[in-house]
């Protein structure tokens, strides 16, 4: 008879626990990666940038609770007393119910109406049969992407100018009013949706156009075969073949539903229109860092934070019912 101890070592020496155990998993481990070394070269210098400017800064959000200055530092600045000081002085600010107003449209006009376009452009991409027409149209669509917003504020004045833009010349010589397009409450938020649609339409597209092309072709052969019309395709492979793309960034731009592009913003709007304009991160900008209110601007960064956290959630889970998912 094989004693206790016996058959605890005999099991313990056994291949398949031997298999099991934390030596191996980690020379497995060490094997595959170093299998996979270039890719993991490839990827390293993306690491080190998350690393340095997106996990690091991230013990900053404890100044929201500190009174912080530069003389002390992080470490040496007192707590904040009351703990929520900083976020009393932002949910109590009589410009809060305005500045989440103003962000939360901006962003969803820019959601409902910047995502359509590039979509529709794709499909007309690779429906195009002319190839020299395709390339063109492409190339041209999406260099106002690398565009910075000062150059695109300089061209909306030149068509949009209540005094000297070429629109507004236009109506006045056909016997009109000049329209103040950026210096009204009116247009001003139209104008911000519209230059963004401008600006990202072609690059957007190039994404949805990507996705387009990796639909298996046999399915547009069937239903070719079939005697579907190209309408019929479009509408029963082209876009259930990209449905999980299309979902993917819904998701991700939900999850910065509080930002309505900073810098657009900054660059286009002023005291004028500060009633339709103004958004959560040009207040901070003026009442955080203009007057050095570190506390402050940490503050709303982490309002954003949690609340781009919790939209993102659930979205992904709204999303699963439809098989788009992020995870």
């Amino acid at each position: 008879m094989v004693s206790m101890k016996q058959h605890v070592n005999l099991h313990a020496h056994s291949p398949r626990s031997a298999g099991n155990m934390p030596g191996q998993r980690l020379r497995r481990l060490s094997a595959e990666i170093w299998k996979m070394r270039a890719l993991y070269i490839m990827l390293l210098p993306c690491l080190i940038w998350y690393f340095i400017f997106k996990y690091l800064p991230m013990y900053g959000v404890v100044i929201s609770f500190k009174d912080y200055n530069f003389a002390e530092g992080i470490f040496g600045s007192p707590w904040a007393d009351p703990w929520n000081k900083h976020f009393k002085m932002f949910f109590e600010s009589p410009y809060f119910s305005q500045l989440l107003t103003n962000t939360l449209l901006i962003s969803l006009y820019k959601l409902l109406f910047g995502v359509f376009p590039s979509i529709i452009l794709a499909i007309v991409f690779f429906e195009c049969r002319v190839g020299w027409l395709k390339r063109w149209v492409q190339t041209l669509s999406y260099m106002p992407h690398f565009l910075s917003w000062i150059v695109i504020y300089g061209i909306s004045i030149a068509f949009l100018s209540e005094t000297t833009g070429l629109l507004n010349r236009w109506i006045t010589e056909t016997g009109g009013s000049a329209i103040p397009f950026l210096n009204g409450t009116e247009w001003f938020r139209s104008i911000l949706v519209l230059t963004e649609i401008w600006k990202d339409l072609g690059w957007g597209a190039i994404i949805y156009l990507a996705a387009i092309s990796s639909i298996d072709p046999t399915l547009f052969e069937a239903a070719k075969v079939d005697g579907a019309s190209r309408l019929r395709m479009i509408w029963h492979i082209t876009l259930p073949g990209i449905r999980n793309v299309i979902i993917l960034l819904l998701i991700l731009r939900i999850g910065s539903i509080l930002d309505a592009g900073f810098e657009q913003v900054f660059v286009f709007y002023h005291p004028r229109v500060y009633e339709v304009g103004d958004i959560i991160d040009t207040w901070v900008y003026r009442t955080g860092l203009e007057q050095m209110n570190f506390s402050l601007g940490a503050t709303v960064g982490l309002f954003k934070s949690a609340i781009g956290f919790v939209l993102v959630l659930g979205a992904n889970k709204l999303a699963k019912r439809w098989g788009g998912s992020i995870w």
